[in-house]
């Protein structure tokens, strides 16, 4: 087969384009952007037509933010957001946390088991986020290696994700580019045997094997971590710390709170002893991160919130649409040597003040409380308040709002969104609709129960996401529709030539997995699933099972940071550098593909 001029310009388009996409200098989206541009304008100056002079419509390039998979993606990263938002894994958090207090080692296999499940149905990213400090603080506590938890943790979401369709946006892709090319359509859990077999292979080198040939690291704590805040716990009548001693509420804490007073009166301390009995009206001084005092207000039935401005019905600051900030006081600030109570804090800027960060001093104690503490230049604020009212202290410009703003998740909402992603899972699982049609229903029921707001959606979705996913599916149109596919999957015949059939599933399956680690992986993912049709259709064997090597391939972003969003975030955190992927990446690369490589031929009979 001869190549055509245009074959020719899809392929070397193709190939500028995975360039692109390795270029951190250049944002993603304005290379796939660039490639959906170039496409369509190239084939509407030079138009093509097939042998059987059907012509390819340049418009049919953007076609795929019209396309299902898409639609199915975006609409689980809405619906994934929800469960977030109301914080329905954080029970998932806290009970992993519980069982470092147990077995470490069995903790640590456990806490991969759980991530890589999770995964598997919901996107990894948040998983991550919610598991990367409960890592950090248990390896603090414990004194054991972060690096050896981090990164295992990572990947294991990873290996998780390859067992369903829903796993990651990867194999939405995969299948429905295959379905759109004849395939009968691949289901939710059709490939979850095999890939649970090498997945479990993958978690026990996880747990063994990884944490003993990572390098110990230290964490950036200090850049990337949370500042440590002072503050008072106010413990009201009926709470469940009120009667209890210290060593009570030590307990229900795990030991993380550290109790530096208690505060009895205005003017009387006593001393934290371990038997000491907190009363109703007593303050607890405390000192941790901003979600760890959170966490201890929900614990204990105490609140943060100072002296006359507790939450309540008539009180405008409910728990509802509520954010958590960090105000700097600078050089322009108006209450540098002053208090909250001087300057009317909470009365002319409509925020609650929680605690206090003094750079450079831990502040052992407020004996008059937070509202009557002089502040200094370069305190921080712990604030809590509305959208509106944070937005107005920006505009104002009184102080320094760091970009560390988090929303509260509204816990109330929780079961709702655990409910509604099953019923979006269940109903796409059970072929009742397609998992296009449950996601994007799925979204709308989290915004009619109040799970999300509207504005929740544009954090939800990720413009990186739908343009690289657009952009691979426009040139996998015009590699398809120009022949090049059927000429690259001849060459890679010719190359295997004599071969067995099972080496050449295994060698297109690492192709694919070299390929994710450089390039995106939805890009490689589309672009090799017509390929992979090609490839088996000249050699008799199963399709879906070449689909699935394109689609395992794919997911195997182990070897590099840069391979998978998640594991700049865990490189982040951990202080990990390249070669410590490589490390540890490449030898799970290798077992997972080995693996798939007898399981897969096993399950389609070659």
């Amino acid at each position: 087969m001869q190549l055509d001029p245009h074959a020719i310009w899809a392929l070397s388009l193709t190939v500028i384009a995975l360039i692109l996409f390795t270029r951190e200098r250049i944002p993603l989206e304005t290379s796939s952007l660039a490639v959906i541009v170039l496409l369509a304008v190239s084939f509407q100056i030079f138009p093509y037509e097939n042998s059987g002079g059907q012509r390819l419509t340049p418009v049919s390039f953007f076609s795929g933010f019209a396309h299902e998979a898409l639609v199915a993606v975006c609409g689980l990263m809405v619906a994934g957001y929800g469960i977030v938002r109301t914080g329905a894994l954080d029970p998932v958090g806290r009970g992993l946390a519980k069982l470092w207090s147990f077995s470490p080692v069995l903790s640590v296999l456990i806490t991969l088991i759980v991530s890589a499940l999770l995964s598997a149905v919901v996107n990894n990213t948040p998983i991550v986020v919610l598991l990367l400090p409960i890592m950090l603080n248990v390896a603090l506590r414990t004194k054991a290696n972060p690096s050896g938890l981090l990164m295992p943790m990572g990947l294991a979401t990873l290996l998780g994700g390859m067992t369903t369709t829903i796993g990651t946006s990867t194999n939405l892709l995969v299948v429905s580019v295959a379905n759109d090319m004849g395939l009968e359509r691949i289901g939710m859990f059709d490939f979850f045997v095999p890939a649970i077999m090498a997945g479990s292979i993958g978690i026990l080198y996880l747990w063994l094997i990884a944490p003993r040939i990572l390098p110990d690291r230290s964490p950036n704590l200090e850049d990337s971590g949370p500042r440590i805040f002072t503050a008072h716990l106010h413990v009201p009548s009926g709470s469940w710390a009120d009667g209890r001693t210290l060593t009570e509420i030590i307990e229900k804490t795990e030991g993380a709170i550290q109790v530096s007073g208690i505060r009895r009166t205005e003017n009387t301390f006593t001393v934290p002893l371990p038997d000491a009995k907190i009363r109703a009206g007593d303050r607890l001084l405390v000192r941790d991160n901003p979600s760890a005092l959170k966490e201890y207000e929900r614990a204990l039935g105490a609140t943060l919130y100072s002296k006359g401005h507790e939450v309540s019905d008539d009180n405008p600051l409910a728990e509802d649409e509520q954010h958590l900030a960090e105000l700097v006081i600078d050089r322009g600030s108006p209450m540098v040597h002053r208090t909250l109570n001087e300057a009317h804090f909470s009365d002319v800027y409509q925020l609650v003040t929680l605690a206090i960060h003094r750079k450079g001093k831990v502040l052992e104690s407020m004996p008059q409380g937070i509202a009557k503490t002089p502040l200094r230049l370069g305190d921080v604020l712990l604030v809590q308040g509305s959208n509106e009212a944070i937005e107005e202290v920006k505009r104002r410009g009184h102080f320094l709002v760091l970009d560390a703003t988090t929303e509260l998740p509204s816990t109330k909402y929780a079961p709702r969104a655990l409910i509604i992603m099953a019923f979006t899972i269940l109903a796409a699982a059970l072929g009742i609709v397609p998992i296009a049609i449950s996601a994007v229903a799925g979204s709308l029921a989290m915004v009619l129960t109040n799970c999300l707001k509207w504005q929740d959606i544009q954090r939800a979705l990720s413009a990186q996401v739908i343009l690289i996913v657009v952009a691979s599916l426009a040139l996998g149109t015009a590699l398809t529709q120009t022949g090049a596919t059927v000429y690259v999957a001849q060459q890679f015949v010719e190359i295997t030539t004599g071969m067995p059939d099972r080496v050449i599933f295994s060698a297109l399956m690492l192709l694919m997995a070299i390929l994710t680690n450089v390039v995106s992986n939805n890009a490689a993912a589309v672009i090799g699933t017509p390929i992979a049709i090609s490839i088996a259709t000249q050699l008799g064997l199963p399709p879906e099972a070449f689909v699935l090597a394109v689609l395992f391939g794919a997911n195997m972003s182990f070897a590099t940071p840069m391979a998978y969003q998640t594991n700049l975030l865990v490189m982040n955190a951990g202080g990990y550098t390249f070669m410590d992927f490589v490390k540890a990446g490449v030898p799970l690369t290798l077992i997972i593909w080995l693996s798939l490589s007898f399981i897969v031929p096993m399950f389609y009979g070659f």
